[in-house]
């Protein structure tokens, strides 16, 4: 886009301050980010040219753990928390494909991504789009456009791709992921993703530094921590796994990229 030409938004929507749903969408390729998102995306990728490819991975593993969910998992409804823009292979999709008889809410708090997909995700009986935010579950589960599609008396795989990671330590991330336990059956699966501190990347350090200066906090945290999210669910096999190496498609060979260490999956299971 020429910088002469004004970005157009929806109307009371401010793009000046980033928004990682928006870093994220630059990041895979999309186009409904702004110049403040990509100046933050940009100083990442500065640092770490091959971010995007972190996204591209986390995107997959969802993809398959989804898949995995509507197919031999038995689950055929599903709750995405903190969802992000529409993308390639969204959660509604893989489980329509899997099967038919699958529906997905979408949650997010961000005015854009409510927005957009709003626009381009709510299909009657499969799809809706609603906000919430995750230190707020009650709201959530109690929507009246989500109990419409989910009934929550039977199993629902809860998607948290990306978010907990969001959630600074002193707001106690198990203490929020624990707070959606008692809204959903026994036989309801959880699904994370969250950026990973491996030790061995410096650059990850100031990636750090800009990805909380830049967007209010993003924590890369060790797979113990990771896995402690998950406290009150049996944790499933393989655990917390780099997003490549977690069930892939075919045997598992060497991670794709080295920077695939900074990106983790894991999925729990309430018995």
């Amino acid at each position: 886009m020429s910088p002469e030409v004004p970005e157009q938004a929806p109307a009371g929507i401010d793009v000046s301050t980033p928004s990682f749903a928006r870093v994220y969408d630059y990041f895979l390729g999309g186009k409904d980010n702004y110049a403040a998102d990509r100046q933050v995306a940009d100083m990442v990728m500065q640092l770490v040219p091959e971010a995007p490819v972190v996204a591209r991975g986390n995107r997959s593993a969802i993809d398959r753990a989804v898949r995995y969910l509507a197919g031999a998992g038995g689950i055929d409804q599903f709750v995405d928390i903190g969802s992000g823009l529409p993308t390639a292979s969204n959660v509604h999709e893989a489980a329509y494909q899997t099967n038919p008889a699958a529906h997905t809410v979408y949650v997010d708090n961000d005015p854009i991504v409510l927005a957009h997909g709003r626009a381009l995700l709510t299909e009657v009986g499969v799809a809706t789009v609603i906000q919430g935010d995750l230190y707020e579950p009650e709201k959530i589960f109690n929507d009246p456009a989500l109990t419409a599609l989910i009934d929550l008396d039977r199993p629902v795989g809860i998607i948290l791709a990306a978010i907990v990671h969001h959630v600074p330590d002193e707001r106690d991330p198990a203490a929020v992921v624990r707070g959606l336990h008692d809204f959903v059956a026994p036989g309801s699966h959880f699904v994370l993703t969250h950026l990973h501190d491996s030790g061995d990347d410096p650059r990850i350090a100031e990636a750090r530094k800009i990805l909380q200066t830049g967007l209010g906090g993003s924590y890369f945290r060790s797979a113990a921590e990771v896995a402690g999210f998950l406290d009150g669910l049996t944790l499933l096999e393989p655990g917390v796994r780099h997003v490549t190496e977690w069930r892939p498609n075919g045997p598992a060979g060497p991670l794709e990229h080295e920077l695939h260490t900074q990106m983790v999956a894991a999925m729990a299971r309430k018995d």
